[in-house]
């Protein structure tokens, strides 16, 4: 464990996990997923997780999930990456205060296997809790049931520095996003050596996860920086409709969905090109906290959103479409020769390049943080999740464009920024990192 102090972590939690961890031997079992992409106005396509080419089955809408399902924890890969997005996130950074590779070992294994009773609808301790020493789980997620709780792992850059000898398995992709023109970022939303990403059903379960872990990581963690987000900004797949974020519009209506698996081994899932064999099978998170400029926004004429976006705001149909899914001619223009869907508009410039190359998994959320204390106007916005197999050829050109001349960029703030390697799935008797340290 982390802390073996009485204040930490009681004899009786280490003993549990340590015998948890060494019974378990789950057999994998192919997960259903769902990719999505930033607002690919040429179009996109999707794939699930398990075996590329493996038929799929359509999983069933979040709100339409009972309570109690669940999502297997142990597969070919992390489960919340490709799983339907459910309707809750809790997101956490934090740094690493171990100072030796054994520590850093013991802190992922006990994870593992804390994530994998949450994610059950289990307690993350043995259910017989000892008087005199605080239990071993908080209890706010009893009775709660699953709720389709999943919990992703990601390593940051400062995991592979001289403290635990993995600086030559570093992968090359996983660096410092570069500054993009109009970031506002603050130092103390961006960053971590490692990631937490909870998502749920019910909010109280996500945020259960998060404070669990971080419980069982006192004294080789602390936390650099946590978001809640409510709300999905994503279809993930066919089974849910397109939801809308706090501008009111519909977000991602050309996002990829849970049904095709070509594009998500093509695109998403780290394969044979990775300068990193223990990273195959896993994903790069790139996490943005993007604040929008909501009283601005509001004050803005409907035609000037819409030209803005480069949709219609009622329905979510193109210029000249009458329906959401109507393709979106770029090349259109309109009875003045001007092109139907602006220069600078958000979908024109967020879509795929000619070479079809810039696919990323998107699963962001709305999220408010009550006020600015300085100006009275509200802190809210998108965190925007993507995943993809290299930022270099994901994220960051779509980005740069954005960055360089999107309209959007007048009513939205970047203020935090990361990047995380996400390793492959736990296999049967494994750990989260196992490729890694193991």
């Amino acid at each position: 464990m982390a802390d073996p102090s009485p204040a930490g972590q009681s004899l009786s939690r280490r003993r549990f996990l340590t015998t948890a961890a060494a019974a378990t031997g789950v057999a994998m079992v192919g997960g259903m997923g769902a990719l999505v992409g930033y607002e690919l106005a040429a179009g996109g396509a999707s794939a699930t997780s398990g075996t590329p080419g493996a038929p799929a089955s359509p999983a069933p809408a979040a709100s339409d999930a009972p309570a109690s399902a669940t999502v297997p924890f142990r597969d070919v890969h992390q489960a919340g990456i490709a799983t339907p997005a459910q309707d809750r996130l809790a997101f956490a950074a934090f740094d690493l205060t171990a100072t030796d590779r054994a520590a850093l070992g013991s802190l992922l294994r006990d994870w593992t296997v804390a994530a994998e009773r949450m994610t059950r609808g289990e307690p993350v301790g043995p259910p017989e809790p000892e008087p005199l020493a605080p239990p071993d789980d908080t209890g706010e997620a009893i009775g709660l049931r699953a709720g389709r709780l999943t919990i992703t792992v990601g390593f940051g850059s400062g995991l592979f520095d001289e403290r635990f000898g993995l600086a030559a398995r570093r992968p090359a992709a996983l660096a410092e996003l570069p500054r993009f023109a109009g970031d506002f970022l603050e130092p103390a939303r961006s960053g971590g050596d490692l990631a937490i990403q909870a998502c749920a059903d019910d909010p109280q379960l996500a945020f259960h996860a998060v404070r669990n872990l971080a419980r069982l990581g006192r004294g080789a963690v602390v936390m650099r920086w946590f978001q809640l987000g409510f709300g999905r900004t994503a279809s993930t797949s066919s089974a849910q409709v397109t939801p809308r974020n706090l501008q009111g519009f519909k977000d991602g209506t050309n996002n990829i969905v849970a049904e095709d698996v070509e594009l998500m081994r093509d695109h998403v899932w780290v394969g044979d090109e990775t300068d990193q064999p223990w990273l195959r099978g896993g994903s790069y998170l790139v996490a943005r906290r993007i604040r929008m400029l909501i009283e601005s926004w509001d004050r803005t004429s409907l035609g000037e959103q819409e030209r803005v976006i480069g949709r219609q705001k009622a329905t979510g149909a193109p210029p000249g479409g009458a329906a959401e899914h109507d393709p979106v001619d770029l090349a259109a223009v309109g009875p003045d020769g001007a092109p139907l869907v602006a220069a600078d508009a958000h979908i024109r410039l967020a879509a795929a390049s000619a070479e079809g190359n810039e696919r990323i998994l998107r699963r962001g959320y709305s999220y408010t943080d009550g006020i600015d204390p300085q100006t009275g106007l509200l802190d809210a916005g998108l965190f925007f999740i993507a995943f993809q197999k290299d930022p270099r050829q994901g994220f960051i050109p779509i980005q740069r464009r954005l960055a360089a001349s999107d309209a959007l960029n007048e009513y939205i703030r970047h203020t935090g920024s990361a990047v995380f390697a996400c390793p492959p799935g736990v296999g049967p008797g494994g750990w989260w990192g196992d490729t890694l340290l193991g």
